[in-house]
């Protein structure tokens, strides 16, 4: 879906009309037609590929046959028992370089079944059932009580599982709103209807979780406390600080982190009201980058340039993200580093210097040009605050753990994009926090045993 070019104020601005249109849902949910159409296409393999290319291990054919069969519920318990968040991962997750890539048709010269559009299907029907009684209950209550730190996709996953298990969870969250990057760090096109708040009320449907909000490990609670009050910890914290670019001119005016620019729109009852430049330039190869670039563009930037010092192959970006910026106008500059940001207290552009990649290393070519800028997005990468990372033994910059999610400390286990556990998608983050509640769940047993 590209956005709505047309400017109706006659100030060069969009309406709000066209605005809303460009932030309505990116793709269409399909219709039953549709599904049903899209599940006869599944070969319904034996040892499924696309079951092995799916971080949380959904059985993709049985949810795809039970779509076949018009048993939407029992599909969606397929897919919510080995992932809670199957809703958002439906939306946001990069299937085209996941399960759809391995899906057996692309052998054969095929498209592949589209199964991201086929689960949110089978999902978005389960969710939609007014005064449905959650899908999966609770085990005897096991008189254990475990902290989780983040309301994220990780944390949150952790909860609904230990939950499961029987064990009563508190959930303790910095911000006012549960839902981690899936309420402040997605694309508002990608989780339109407060789909984010939505996914999370019917999480908690099955009870024993309780969320606390306001409250910040280090600042308002301390990992004694928690050690002191609880039977186990699950650090779900995500990365919450944002890298620098380290050049001349980064403090100045209209020169944000792409990560506060996403949020400030997902939360912005009204988005033409939101402020957006002329010339925005955006510094970056993720989807994070090519998040705040479109969502520029469909705010009515008339130029929008997304720069990055290597080539397109090693954007962290998926091929699909990339075509998506360009899609909806914006420049993709390949090969050029940022070497300082010019103007008289605010933002007025941007000298770059172009690069080479020599010997599988990145090289400045001494060759530099200008760009205009009235506002510069920076997309370069987020990073654990330092005070989180105190006590413990760490993986490079991240928390170390064990095979089974323990930290260096005793009882407390992490997850999630605080720890290196692979990609950094939220669908990885819930396999995750799904898998220490069991590894929390057996360390618990060992104590009584």
């Amino acid at each position: 879906m590209s956005l709505r070019p047309c400017n109706s104020t006659g100030d060069g601005t969009l309406s709000k009309e066209v605005i809303d249109a460009n932030f309505e849902d990116l793709h269409a949910p399909l219709t039953a037609l549709q599904a049903n159409a899209e599940a006869d296409r599944c070969l319904y393999c034996y040892d499924a590929p696309c079951i092995t290319a799916c971080p949380t291990s959904i059985d993709i054919p049985t949810f795809i046959h039970q779509i076949r069969t018009d048993n939407l519920e029992g599909s969606a318990k397929t897919i919510l028992s080995q992932n809670i968040m199957g809703g958002t991962c439906a939306r946001a997750c990069p299937t085209e370089v996941l399960c759809e890539q391995a899906c057996v048709l692309n052998a054969e010269g095929k498209k592949p079944v589209e199964i991201g559009a086929l689960q949110r299907r089978a999902v978005d029907s389960l969710m939609a059932k007014a005064n449905l009684a959650h899908p999966f209950e609770r085990a005897a209550d096991t008189g254990r009580r475990i902290a989780v730190v983040g309301a994220g996709p990780a944390g949150l996953s952790c909860a609904h599982r230990a939950a499961m298990l029987g064990h009563r969870v508190t959930v303790y969250e910095a911000k006012a709103k549960p839902g981690g990057l899936n309420e402040y760090g997605l694309a508002a096109y990608k989780m339109v209807d407060d789909f984010a708040r939505k996914e999370v009320e019917f999480l908690l449907g099955i009870g024993g979780i309780e969320i606390q909000y306001h409250q910040r490990l280090g600042d308002t609670i301390s990992l004694a406390q928690l050690r002191d009050t609880f039977d186990a910890t699950y650090l779900g914290i995500g990365l919450d600080a944002t890298n620098a670019l380290g050049i001349d001119g980064e403090d100045k005016a209209g020169v944000l982190d792409a990560v506060d620019f996403i949020e400030s729109l997902r939360q912005a009852e009204d988005k033409s009201e939101f402020t957006v430049g002329d010339d925005v330039i955006v510094i970056g190869a993720g989807n994070t980058a090519i998040d705040a670039a479109v969502q520029a563009k469909r705010l009515g930037a008339e130029n929008v340039t997304l720069v990055y010092r290597r080539g397109e192959e090693h954007m962290s970006a998926t091929e699909w993200e990339v075509d998506l910026a360009r899609t909806n106008g914006v420049n993709v500059r390949l090969f050029a580093s940022p070497t300082a940001i010019s103007g008289d207290g605010h933002v007025s552009g941007m000298t770059f210097e172009r690069t080479v990649i020599k010997d599988g290393k990145l090289v400045r070519t001494g060759k530099t040009f200008e760009l205009l800028a009235d506002m510069v997005l920076k997309a370069i990468g987020q990073k654990i605050a330092p005070a989180m990372l105190e006590g413990f033994a760490l993986d490079g910059r991240k928390i170390k753990v064990n095979d089974t999610f323990e930290t260096s400390i005793e009882g407390v286990f992490a997850g999630g994009d605080c720890i290196n556990s692979g990609e950094d998608l939220t669908v990885q983050a819930v396999e995750d926090g799904k898998q220490a509640a069991h590894a929390i769940g057996a360390y618990l047993a060992g104590q009584e045993a």
